[in-house]
């Protein structure tokens, strides 16, 4: 068997909350060695929230080390010495008056991947400004382009900005430097934005801007609800399916397996005939229940699905054959790690560190003495 993707690679994680943390998730399931720093006093504030702790920190150690002290500074530059990476999402110019900053680091160890992860970046003159998920997708426009026709914006589940604004894009860049550093021997400096990277996501209505000097009102873009073979509707039961028919032939067999060949043609006509349309396809999923719809559509290959709850998606038999659901020791259930490689099988080998669990191991790593770690304990250092 190979080793993990990521085995050999350290990565500190100054941060808290998300994205963070689900950042250094996604390397810590690859085999990073992921060092959670915490401050002694509070820690990362997820805690608070109990199963969102557990989700996103699993695989990880956790070390406490107060910053704002000569000697825990001290034992993070010497992490540092021995890091690949570090992830810190802190408000610009804090890790700088810590003298943890990326310039302060770089002398000492020359490869290091130091990404530096805020809502609005480095520079810019919202740099120094607090938001949260819905704020960054507020000021790019994507919450004004999210909800239904004629209604008001509305706040997704997922947190766009957050998670792939932040998080994935986060991975992206530190796997690319990380590559970068074994070819040129030299590591980088990483700004990710949430707010840039959400606003570098939303092409489709870039493209209308482009196109028509302006943006569909809310819902009536092409995908979002502007096509009545591209949208959700109600069934009998009060449930809702989709129907993503988007290329011509997916439509075809959709309005064969519903026997509605006469709508067929309604797929080059004009707006006017698609709302009627529309309203057609309306009355129809509304006179029989989603799961009649379901048995009738789901191996049409139409792209077609049901809407399903949470609690139904985590039962699916796709997701099962997939082995997308693990359940913690402690009954909590979480997502495996999404991404699948040969030779690597996922698996927790290590649940959501206690603050501090693994000071007094990582220090002795790094070469204290058991009275050197003592001394630190009782001087609030760890």
């Amino acid at each position: 068997m190979r080793p993990k993707p990521l085995a050999g690679i350290r990565v500190l994680d100054l941060t808290r909350l998300l994205p963070g943390p689900m950042c250094s998730l996604h390397l810590a399931d690859m085999g990073a060695d992921v060092i959670k720093v915490e401050d002694p006093r509070q820690g990362d504030y997820a805690r608070e929230m109990g199963s969102l702790y557990v989700s996103v920190n699993r695989n990880k150690r956790s070390i406490s080390v107060d910053l704002k002290q000569a000697a825990g500074r001290e034992i993070f530059l010497r992490l540092a010495d021995t890091a690949d990476v570090i992830i810190e999402g802190f408000r610009p110019g804090t890790v700088n008056r810590l003298r943890i900053g990326y310039d302060d680091i770089k002398p000492r160890n020359a490869k290091l991947v130091y990404c530096a992860m805020t809502g609005y970046g480095q520079s810019g003159p919202f740099r120094d400004r607090a938001g949260h998920d819905l704020n960054y997708m507020s000021y790019t426009g994507v919450t004004d382009q999210t909800g239904g026709r004629g209604g008001p914006p509305v706040i997704p589940n997922i947190q766009v900005a957050d998670l792939l604004g932040g998080s994935l894009s986060a991975v992206m860049g530190i796997l690319a430097a990380l590559l970068d550093v074994q070819r040129s021997g030299r590591g980088r400096y990483i700004d990710v934005a949430m707010a840039d990277c959400t606003l570098a996501h939303a092409v489709f209505p870039l493209i209308a801007h482009h196109q028509h000097g302006e943006v569909a009102p809310r819902g009536e873009d092409m995908l979002s609800g502007g096509l009545p073979w591209y949208a959700i509707y109600e069934t009998s039961d009060g449930r809702y399916v989709t129907v993503a028919s988007l290329e011509e032939k997916f439509w075809r067999r959709l309005c064969t397996a519903l026997d509605r060949e006469g709508w067929i043609d309604a797929y080059h006509a004009d707006a006017a005939r698609r709302e009627v349309l529309r309203t057609e396809l309306r009355a129809l999923f509304r006179s029989e229940t989603q799961a009649f719809w379901v048995a009738k559509l789901e191996a049409a290959d139409c792209c077609f699905s049901p809407v399903l709850t949470l609690d139904e998606a985590l039962d699916h038999l796709q997701f099962a054959a997939r082995d997308m659901i693990h359940v913690s020791g402690d009954g909590v259930p979480q997502f495996a790690f999404p991404v699948r490689f040969n030779d690597f099988t996922f698996a927790v080998h290590a649940p959501a560190p206690a603050q501090g669990e693994h000071s007094n191991e990582i220090l002795t790593e790094l070469g204290y003495s058991t009275r050197e770690i003592e001394a630190l304990n009782k001087n609030g250092a760890v």
